[in-house]
């Protein structure tokens, strides 16, 4: 498995509660990374996540090293379960504005 280490999502933030910048990275949710600059917080996630990488590959564990969100494929689809009277309500709203339920669903989940 090749994976690009860069190629994960990460986020930097502020904490408030620790005074420094915060890095985060989306597909290793146990990690992250506190600096006095966005540029280092920044860095010191990925260069932990790619310590992280190496250190999975030379343990065999290779197949849990997740995949960057970026590179996996979606097909569009997903089940929600929602109470029946909410499903009422939306095929109600719906059928006024003479459109199917999942145009509905679509344009509130994008709103």
């Amino acid at each position: 498995m090749n994976v690009i280490h860069t190629h994960y999502t990460y986020r930097v933030t502020w904490s408030t509660e620790d005074n420094e910048y915060l890095g985060l990275c989306v597909e290793f949710p146990s990690l992250s990374w506190l600096a006095e600059t966005q540029e280092q917080a920044l860095s010191g996630i990925t260069q932990l996540v790619l310590d992280v990488i190496v250190d999975m590959q030379q343990s065999g564990e290779e197949k849990q090293i997740p995949t960057p969100l970026a590179e996996r494929k979606y097909s569009g689809e997903f089940r929600v379960r929602i109470p029946s009277e909410v499903h009422r309500a939306l095929a109600m709203q719906a059928a006024e504005q003479r459109i199917s339920l999942n145009r509905l669903v679509s344009a509130r989940l994008t709103a």
